[in-house]
């Protein structure tokens, strides 16, 4: 249970936010605002969350601009946090933390986001060149984990996008290159900007997930295709194959016993948006498929997976707020005969459903809310799903989060402008956990063990 050693840290962590957001230095927003030279609520709710306008900069590969700024695309991000289980971990959340009543430096990451060549392209070269090379944009993250404490390369997406007209239909295309499928994606109903967007690392979560929800994340590289027709219509068409280990390692990635693509696996997503008063809804459907040596071992051939989704996102906005309502169902279906062959599953097929639904509303573009529903069923293998004291990969709960966005109105420092901060009060509940409401491991523990006070302060410069 929370006792009162727990709160008299979250005293002290209070506090210590208290101090953050009273120094200048450390408002935060990435390089994209100083780009538009606009304040980030242009393009975000509460951030991440995309608005219109922020759905319509990334479909332009992050290059459009006001054209008003000589600084580089640079940004940085600091998450530091609090992690209370209900129930401590025994051994310790992770190696050199506590078992229980942890603080962090969860995340640093420093960004070079925007367009590629900055707003250099036009000082540099040819204006029929810089006017090519200003098609070109770039997010690119690269991160420290306080929780593991190294370095790697975190998503990233190269993109070229231009626009044009077709039988009097507007056509806004372009091509991606990224290491996270779902990170080129406009909505964030999807794995890779999905809620939460931010997480404790020292909290025990649902091992069941499939791989669209992030199993082969920063492992693998892949192109896309899109365009968007009529600001309605959105195609996505690519493919993914695993990057070579030796890469890998030189990123910060440990390639060991990872799942690995054998050739290329193809990836797809249509979506459609419309308008309809004031509010803008989206549908959408989405796949990824492909075969994989299990743990990298080629000595048994592969498995192969099919994972189709749908989704939708419904948002509004009124004087100074904004309501967003997210859903995303995804189904897996896995052929595993290379597994079963190896002793790593039970059975020579498995299917798992996961759900996420989110209702955000943020007030005053300052003080937010959300909850989120969370959901995943599968069909029983005590060797795929080895935590499971049943055998299945079942979960479900809610997360209660609250926001304070005090800086979001503003500009920030005029040395760093467009600077901003986040700090946010995280509850997860869990009603089922790996297959049991009881027990998840031989030492009796209960789902709720495992429920999560989370505090974080979430700063962008």
């Amino acid at each position: 249970m929370f006792n009162i050693r727990t709160y008299s840290y979250l005293t002290l962590f209070l506090n210590s936010a208290l101090i953050l957001l009273l120094v200048n230095e450390c408002k935060a927003v990435p390089s994209f605002a100083r780009q538009l030279d606009t304040q980030c609520i242009a393009c975000h709710t509460e951030f991440p969350i995309l608005t219109d306008m922020g759905r319509q900069y990334k479909l332009s590969g992050y290059t459009m601009s006001a054209e008003k700024t000589n600084v580089p695309p640079i940004s940085f991000m600091v998450q530091a946090s609090f992690t209370a289980t209900q129930a401590g971990q025994e051994g310790g959340a992770a190696p050199s933390f506590h078992n229980n009543n942890n603080f962090a430096l969860s995340q640093f990451s420093a960004f070079y986001a925007g367009r590629l060549f900055g707003p250099y392209a036009t000082q540099l070269f040819a204006p029929s060149v810089a006017s090519v090379l200003n098609k070109f944009g770039i997010f690119n993250q690269t991160t420290y984990s306080g929780i593991s404490k190294k370095w790697y390369w975190d998503n990233t997406d190269i993109r070229y996008a231009d626009i044009g007209n077709v039988a009097e239909h507007t056509l806004q295309y372009g091509v991606s290159l990224n290491n996270n499928p779902t990170l080129e994606d406009l909505w964030n109903t999807v794995p890779a900007w999905s809620f939460p967007f931010s997480q404790s690392g020292l909290a025990p979560t649902p091992a069941a997930a499939t791989v669209l929800g992030g199993g082969l994340a920063q492992q693998i590289g892949g192109i896309n295709f899109y365009t968007m027709l009529d600001s309605h219509f959105y195609i996505n068409i690519g493919g993914y194959r695993t990057i070579s280990a030796r890469a890998q390692k030189s990123l910060g990635i440990n390639p060991m016993y990872e799942n690995k693509i054998k050739g290329v696996a193809p990836y797809w997503r249509l979506a459609y948006t419309q308008p309809i008063g004031n509010y803008t809804i989206e549908t959408g459907l989405i796949g990824f498929s492909g075969n994989l040596f299990p743990a990298g071992d080629k000595s048994s051939g592969t498995d192969k997976f099919t994972d189709i989704g749908v989704d939708s996102e419904i948002q509004t906005s009124f004087e100074k707020n904004d309501l967003t309502y997210l859903l995303m169902i995804i189904h897996e279906s896995i052929s595993s005969p290379a597994s079963l062959a190896l002793g790593n599953a039970s059975n020579g097929s498995d299917n798992l459903t996961t759900l996420k639904a989110t209702f955000d509303y943020l007030w005053n573009k300052s003080v937010g809310g959300a909850v989120h529903y969370f959901y995943s069923q599968g069909s029983k293998d005590s060797l795929l799903y080895s935590s499971s004291q049943t055998g299945y990969p079942n979960s479900n709960g809610f997360i209660f989060q609250i926001n304070l966005l005090p800086l979001n109105l503003g500009t920030g420092p005029a040395l760093w402008p467009r600077s901003n901060i986040k700090v946010s009060l995280q509850y997860v509940a869990y009603n089922r956990f790996d297959g049991s409401v009881r027990e998840i491991d031989g030492l009796g523990r209960k789902a709720s063990d495992n429920n999560t006070l989370y505090l974080e302060t979430w700063i962008l410069f």
